[in-house]
Formats: structure tokens, sequence, C-alpha cells
């Protein structure tokens, strides 16, 4: 017989999240009185890489995830929780292109890229086929610039390994005595389309609801409220967070109030509506899939 405590965690809605930097403000009643306790009455929270979370929504693992873009089209029945995005409405620092070449994109054959992340290879896909007219070869490696500089023309970062790079640019380009392109794909995709770059939403089984007893609108309430929050306790977010990576508070904080946009309007559902489109015409998804909204 399980155990009341296993018991009880079916009866949760399961949240698979992402332990860095930019959703921090999406987490904080997760992780903060006054509300944490009442969240784990309803939820059961965990944290995976990005590319896990649709994963994890796929197999049944998770009823709720913040998943990347790209996920969304190639992981049926999701609905998109509304409210809540990660994007940028200009330069974000946390998707960035780094090319060997300072001056030309059109040498580059092949592109070394991180693995977590099938949207910013979609977005590098987008870049290069669609609006340059350029097929590179794009080759997976962990994120670690210097080797992947080493092995490709090209890298592409993402997340807090993207923030370090650019934090350390001069040393890097230092020690390769080289100077480089640095190219943040979502400066890149707004120039080229004057919409917002989105990376991630939360997207959720809708059927889950009826399993946990919880409903749709208690559910994006939650995250809503949590959200707002986040974003009322930016300083308190920058604090925690220079314990937790090698970044001074002011690029935390820059980075938090100046890069993302955490709200999903109605420009963000544009951008993702021709970002399906773009990726599944240039071959970095299968389709073009409708958003359904929860």
């Amino acid at each position: 017989m399980p155990s009341s405590s296993a018991t009880t965690d079916v009866c949760k809605l399961r949240i698979a999240a992402i332990r860095f930097l930019n959703p921090a403000p999406l987490m904080w009643d997760f992780e903060h009185l006054p509300f944490a306790e009442e969240l784990k009455q309803r939820y059961l929270l965990h944290e995976t890489m990005p590319s896990q979370c649709a994963a994890e929504l796929a197999a049944g693992n998770a009823d709720a995830g913040l998943i990347p873009i790209a996920a969304y089209a190639t992981t049926p029945g999701l609905a998109i929780v509304p409210g809540c995005v990660i994007a940028s409405l200009d330069h974000v620092r946390s998707i960035l292109l780094v090319v060997k070449d300072p001056e030309s994109l059109d040498a580059v054959q092949t592109v070394a890229t991180d693995t977590s992340s099938r949207s910013s290879l979609a977005y590098a896909q987008i870049l290069f086929r669609k609006f340059l007219g350029l097929a590179p070869e794009f080759l997976p490696h962990p994120p670690d610039l210097e080797a992947m500089l080493r092995k490709a023309d090209a890298a592409l970062l993402i997340g807090d390994p993207a923030l370090l790079a650019l934090e350390n640019r001069a040393a890097i380009e230092e020690r390769a005595g080289a100077c480089y392109q640095w190219i943040d794909l979502a400066a890149e995709w707004h120039s080229h389309t004057g919409l917002p770059w989105v990376a991630a939403f939360w997207a959720v089984r809708p059927e889950a609801f009826d399993r946990c007893g919880i409903s749709a609108s208690q559910f994006v309430a939650d995250m809503q409220r949590s959200r707002d929050n986040g974003l009322a306790h930016i300083e308190d977010v920058v604090q925690e967070w220079t314990q937790r990576i090698a970044l001074p508070a002011v690029t935390i904080r820059h980075y938090l109030t100046q890069n993302i946009h955490y709200r999903m309007d109605d420009a963000c559902m544009e951008a993702m509506q021709l970002f399906y489109r773009y990726a599944a015409e240039c071959g970095a998804l299968p389709q073009s899939p409708p958003l359904r909204m929860l």
C-alpha cells in the first residue's frame, strides 16, 4: 500500500521547472513565504533542464512545465498558460552566437550548438537559412565556448553560460588572441521581424486538472501572482542569485529588468506564431502548430 505522502503527491499537479536565472521571478512564490506553503499543497515542483521539461510532459512524468517555445510544436496535447512568458523586446544577452570572423557570417560553415535547447537552435537556423540564405552545419556540443570555437566557425550559447561568456568576453578573446563577433540572436530576431523574441512559456496538459482537483483558473492565478510578486522583489532575486552565479549584481539586475520581458501580450503571441511558421519553413521544426490557449 502506498504511503500517505505518496498518495498526497499523486493528487498534486506536477510541475517541471528550470533552474536558470531568467525564470527566477516567475518562481518567486514557490520558493518564498507567504505563499510557498500554500502552493506546496497544490503542486509538486521539481527542477530540470529546459529540454527535459517538454520530454517529461510527453512522457507523463509532469503535468505542467516551463517549456522552450520549440517544444510546443513537437509535444501534442498541450495548452499554453496565458499571462507568463520568458521573452525579450530587443537584446536579451542569454542567447548568443559567437563567430570567429569578426566582420562577416558568410564564411560560417559549422556552428557548435549548446545541446540543452532546441529553441535556440531553431532561432539560429532561422537566422542563417531564412534571413541570410546560408546553410551551415550545426554540431551539438556542451556549452564550453572556447572548446566550441576550437571545433567550429561559430558557437551558440544559451542561458547562464551565455551570460557568463559575455561577462568574460575580454578574457576569452585575450586567451584566443583574436576578436570575435558577439551576436545577440534575440536582437537579430527583433531587427528582422519587429517582434519580441520568445524563449519559453508555461504549458499544461488540461486533463490533469480533473485528476488533481485544481481548476485551470486557480493555476493561472497562481502563476500570474508568482510572476507579479517576483517582479516586485527583483532586488531580493538579485541578491539571491549573486550567490548562485558568478555575475555582479548590476549585471543580474539589468538582465532581469531590461533584457527579459515576463508578460505574455499580443505582440508575444504574434511572435510565437511567426516563429513556428519560419521554423517550419526552414526545416527547424516539423510543423507550425496552432496556439491552443488554456
